[in-house]
This record gives structure tokens, C-alpha cells and sequence, in this order.
């Protein structure tokens, strides 16, 4: 507020930028014409955060909204501190909206369901929230920084086991705040003022600026976007609440409430633990619920079979053919495959797992070719960008038109179905590893004795 006095004039201590000569850049002059060096007047203050704005609120806005909610939120605590002192009352273990529901209510009815699980949904999802904000990140960026995102997510679910990925999850946490931190600085780049250009736009560089927006260089004409950052928030703000559930996980008080995430026993034989089972059976529908336990744990298997199928045929190129293949071995051997013990179906769904990782992963290392190099691909490998559906699908780089010898697929590029299948995955994989789901393998195997009888 005090920048907006009549007194202080930004012109005052401006300071205009010279065009470089032919020699100095590689740059056109219209593009250094955007530049914010040669665009205007260059305001040192504005690089501090400070500009001249008509009207005020709207400069002030986001203050005070900051300061809006840390009041509401510090009101809420003490008017909650206060009630609990003056009536005698502890403050609950879990801070969960039904104190009354825990996990001895979850098979009690399709109501206490629902209340449980707003309850407890993140306790019992938060892994997978996780994982499918990881993907979307690398979906939302397509860059140099979504890669880094791919390899960790390669590294966690490689662990495989729940106890070995909350051993390494503090550094995963680490890791997302100091890449948050890197790239924030990155954003605000070095100071407009010195009339400095970044060495990757000399004379001697080789980079374009699609190169330099998917490698997240900060830049005066292709500056970073700061809109990734809240997609890594995002993903920090719920591996953050995933590490305080792998705390509390061993806690009695909390397990009491919500129950244990303990992974079932990988070399258990469903068929002969049907009747030392500790949930209750379904598979005769007595009420509502036990209506949606059927569908989910008995036929979601087909369902995600179908998600699969739809993955490989809606775009056509080499990574497709993988989803083709994984679904029709699941589909001529899947009922075979659900009466083996927990280790041998894990070990196929995780495989299918890992490729669909890897296809994301790829798409996002071959997205350097279509977003920064798709002009010397078109002329040049026209069949790379066919054999791999190449084509840029985040806003804001400069793609050509299309070349009539070689047109971009762009309907067919991107992982929004990747995404979708890698979500479905992981619910069945959830699945297999659920007691309930050993109530549907000795349904198939009773079944099938008496078929034969």
C-alpha cells in the first residue's frame, strides 16, 4: 500500500534495455520484441513484487484472503479449546467428522459405509490418491521436471509392499519440497534490471524456446509457468498427509478406530481361509451393501479388463499393442488366475502395473521430441512421430502446421487414458489384497467342485 502513493514513480528509476545486435542472439526480432527487457521500460520493483495497481482491492486481494481464513481457522481452534476445557471433555483421537463410527460399523450397512469412509477414505486410499497425483502431474507438465516426477514414482512402487514404501517415503516428501523450492526460484530468474540476458539465448546456444519452456529454464520471453507449481503442491500437500497416516498406522488408538492397513499374506491360500476369514460373508446378498461388495469385488476384475481394452484401441501406436496383449492373457487366463494364492496374481497385476508406468513414463521422455524438436522431426523421422503418436499436448509451445506428408496425431497423443487405466489398476490391485476378496475365490472354487460333481 505504501508503493501506491502518488509520490513514488516507477519512471523515476526505470531503465530502457538495448536490442542486441545479429551477432549477440540467435533470437528473431519480433520474438525479442516480447522479451520483458525490450518490451517496455524495465521496473526493477516489479521483480520484488511490487507494481502500481487501479483498483487496490484487487492488488490486495489474495492478502486478505490469507489473512481472512488464518483468522477463521485460529477462531475455530480456540472456540474448540475453549468448549472441550469448559465441559470436561478430551479431544478426540482421530479428527474424523462421526466420532461414533469405526471400523466395526464399516459391514454394518450401505449408511455407516459411507460415514466411515468419510471418515477414514485417506487412511485407507491416501497411497493411491498419491500415486494418481504423481500421474497427473506428469500429465498436466510434460517436461523435464514431470520426468523427475516419473522416475520417483517408478522407484516407490517398485518397493512393492506398503511397510517398504513408508520406509522411503520421508525422502519422497524431502525430495517434493526441494523441487517445489528449486522451482519457485526458477520462477522469479534473475533480476530484469541489468539488462542481462540468460546465456542460453547468446549467440552460441543452441536452444529454441520450446526447449528452453519443456526443460523449465527461466527466461524473459518464454517464462515458467507457475501454474505446474500447484500441481506439485497438490501432490506435496497429500504425501504430507500420507506420512502423518503412516505414523499414525501404528498407533493402537488409531487402529481401534479406523483398523489396520496391514497387506494380506501374500502366500495365502484363499480357497482354504474362507472360513477363518475375519470380515463377513457377502456373496448371498443380505442387505444393499453387500449388493456393491459383490459388483466391486466380483466383477470390477472385468470391468478393468474392459478399461485395458479401451487403453489399446483408442490411440494407435507401439505402446498400445502392450495393453492389447495384457488383455487378452487376462481375458483367456484371468479365472484361472484368480484361484492361485495372492503372491501369483500380485505378481502378473504388478507387471501389468510396471508397463503402464512405463508407457507414461516414455510418452513423457519422447514429449522433448514433439514439443521442442517436432519441426526437424516432421521434416526428417515423420515415422517416429506415427509409430509413437508424437505430438504436444501442453499449451503454450509453438507446433507448426500440419505438413500434408505428415500429419501430428494429436488426438491420439497424451496420457489421459494411461491415467485412467493406471487408476483402475491400482483399485483392483487394492482388491486382490482385501479380505473380502477371498469370499469371491471360494465362491469361484465352490462353484467349480460342484460343476464337476
Amino acid at each position: 500500500m505504501l508503493y501506491q502513493l502518488t509520490s513514488i514513480d516507477p519512471k523515476d528509476f526505470s531503465r530502457n534495455c538495448t536490442l542486441p545486435g545479429e551477432n549477440e542472439t540467435k533470437v528473431n526480432l519480433e520474438e525479442l520484441k516480447t522479451s520483458v527487457l525490450y518490451s517496455g521500460p524495465v521496473d526493477p520493483s516489479e521483480w520484488v513484487g511490487l507494481r502500481k495497481s487501479s483498483p487496490l482491492l484487487v492488488y490486495l486481494r489474495n492478502n486478505l484472503l490469507m489473512l481472512a481464513i488464518l483468522a477463521f481457522e485460529v477462531t475455530i481452534y480456540r472456540h474448540q479449546e475453549y468448549y472441550r476445557c469448559r465441559n470436561n471433555l478430551t479431544a478426540p483421537v482421530t479428527k474424523t467428522i462421526f466420532h461414533d463410527i469405526t471400523r466395526a460399523h464399516l459391514d454394518d450397512g450401505l449408511v455407516n459405509c459411507v460415514k466411515y469412509f468419510i471418515n477414514y477414505f485417506f487412511y485407507k486410499f491416501g497411497l493411491e490418491t498419491c500415486f494418481l497425483l504423481s500421474v497427473n502431474v506428469i500429465g498436466q507438465r510434460m517436461d523435464f521436471y514431470a520426468m523427475i516426477h516419473a522416475f520417483w514414482l517408478i522407484a516407490v512402487l517398485y518397493r512393492r509392499r506398503r511397510k517398504a514404501i513408508a520406509e522411503i517415503w520421508p525422502k519422497y516428501c524431502c525430495f517434493l519440497t526441494c523441487i517445489i523450492t528449486f522451482q519457485y526460484f526458477l520462477c522469479i530468474g534473475i533480476p530484469p534490471a541489468p539488462c542481462k540476458d540468460y546465456p542460453w539465448r547468446s549467440g552460441n546456444a543452441n536452444f529454441n524456446s520450446n526447449i528452453i519452456k519443456w526443460l523449465y529454464f527461466p527466461d524473459f520471453i518464454v517464462r515458467p509457468n507457475p501454474v505446474f507449481l500447484v500441481y506439485d503442491f497438490m501432490l506435496l500437500l497429500c504425501a504430507s498427509l500420507q506420512r502423518q497416516t503412516f505414523e499414525d498406522e501404528n498407533k493402537a488408538a488409531v487402529r481401534i478406530m479406523a483398523g489396520d492397513n496391514v497387506e494380506i499374506c501374500m502366500n495365502l491360500d484363499a480357497a482354504s481361509f474362507s472360513q477363518h476369514n475375519p470380515v463377513p460373508d457377502f456373496i448371498h446378498c443380505r442387505s444393499y451393501l453387500d449388493m456393491y461388495k459383490v459388483i466391486i469385488f466380483s466383477y470390477l476384475f472385468w470391468f478393468v479388463l474392459t478399461i485395458i481394452f479401451i487403453t489399446g484401441t483408442t490411440r494407435i501406436s507401439i505402446f498400445c499393442m502392450g495393453y492389447l496383449v495384457a488383455c487378452f492373457y487376462f481375458l483367456l487366463f484371468g479365472g484361472d488366475l484368480l484361484l492361485k494364492p495372492i503372491r501369483s496374481i500380485l505378481r502378473y497385476w504388478d507387471w501389468l502395473i510396471a508397463y503402464n508406468v512405463f508407457v507414461i513414463t516414455m510418452k513423457n521422455i519422447l514429449s522433448i521430441g514433439a514439443c521442442g524438436y517436432i519441426e526437424s522431426l516432421i521434416q526428417k523421422s515423420c515415422w517416429v512421430i506415427q509409430a509413437f503418436s508424437l505430438a504436444c499436448t501442453v499449451k503454450g509451445y509453438h507446433i507448426p502446421t500440419s505438413n500434408p506428408d505428415c500429419k501430428l496425431p494429436s488426438g491420439e497423443a497424451g496420457i489421459i487414458w494411461d491415467s485412467i487405466c493406471f487408476a483402475f489398476l491400482l483399485l483392483q490391485r487394492r482388491v486382490f489384497m482385501s479380505y473380502y476378496f477371498l469370499h469371491v475365490v471360494a465362491d469361484i472354487k465352490a462353484s467349480q467342485i460342484l460343476a464337476s460333481r
